[in-house]
């Protein structure tokens, strides 16, 4: 009879404050940071509003996980329900948390750089483009981007291949078309022109804006060189979300235009190199 009492109580006993306010802070987190990512996607504010608001979504997230830890400890010695709804909160907050700390163990490992090209000597220019990006952001920043990019990404360089310019042009196009970015120059190559694209890509799962351009010239043996540049328009590092995008996009332009590749070696498919500390000198 004490037993079936007992669990009486228990059942007719809410659940711990602190698991149901931890639930709360952790849904409440998830519906701010959806919020951030629609006003990203919709146009709605500019990009320092959106961060602001997605950096409140982690903060909350982050209260919420140390709540059901709380909450955790008081059931441990109290007894009493909460536990699923601490658990909840748990998953959601670590859920939410888990791709920015992706991200910043990429920060931590690769270089501070948010602008990438096949030929850093001569790269492609943001022309129609440069008028979106921000001021003094069109330019290429230089050769020590060009040594860190060199050295993180080595397989980053000009695809040559057995394809008319128009031909290399064509199947560019269609990449970037099956893509879905938004092209807003395109220049088919002429006998004294090279070809141009530029485009607006947008990053999975937040919509920031990459702006990326592709050239296309012949080359002596009839065939074309393509080069690409893949520039972030805000920040300062791009967690090699832009070096990630022109190799696949080399990949897929070689794809589309070459139906019989010539034998030369594949490109690698090494993993970045971490970025070097200081004191230890080049990668």
């Amino acid at each position: 009879m004490t037993m079936v009492m007992s669990r009486l109580r228990t059942l007719e006993e809410p659940p711990s404050r602190l698991a149901v306010w931890a639930r709360r802070l952790a849904v409440f987190s998830l519906a701010v940071a959806a919020l951030a990512i629609l006003i990203e996607r919709a146009d709605m504010l500019e990009i320092v509003p959106v961060l602001v608001t997605f950096g409140a979504a982690l903060a909350l997230s982050v209260l919420a996980i140390l709540l059901a830890v709380a909450s955790f400890v008081a059931l441990w010695n109290n007894g009493g329900p909460g536990f699923a709804q601490a658990i909840t909160a748990m998953l959601i907050g670590a859920g939410l948390l888990a791709y920015p700390g992706y991200l910043a163990y990429q920060g931590y490992r690769l270089p501070p750089i948010t602008d990438i090209t096949t030929d850093p000597v001569d790269p492609p220019r943001f022309e129609v483009v440069a008028r979106l990006r921000p001021p003094n952001s069109s330019l290429y920043p230089g050769l020590a981007t060009a040594e860190l990019q060199k050295a993180a990404w080595p397989d980053i360089e000009p695809l040559p291949i057995n394809v008319s310019p128009k031909a290399a042009y064509d199947a560019a196009m269609a990449v970037i078309a099956k893509r879905k970015w938004r092209v807003v120059d395109a220049r088919a190559p002429l006998p004294n022109r090279e070809g141009h694209i530029e485009a607006i890509a947008r990053t999975p799962i937040m919509g920031f804006r990459d702006d990326v351009v592709v050239r296309i010239r012949p080359t002596r043996e009839g065939g074309a060189r393509i080069d690409i540049r893949s520039a972030s328009r805000y920040g300062k590092m791009d967690f090699g979300a832009n070096a990630a995008r022109v190799l696949a996009l080399l990949d897929d332009i070689d794809d589309a235009a070459t139906t019989e590749k010539p034998e030369r070696p594949e490109r690698q498919k090494s993993a970045p190199k971490a970025a070097a500390k200081p004191g230890q000198g080049k990668r």
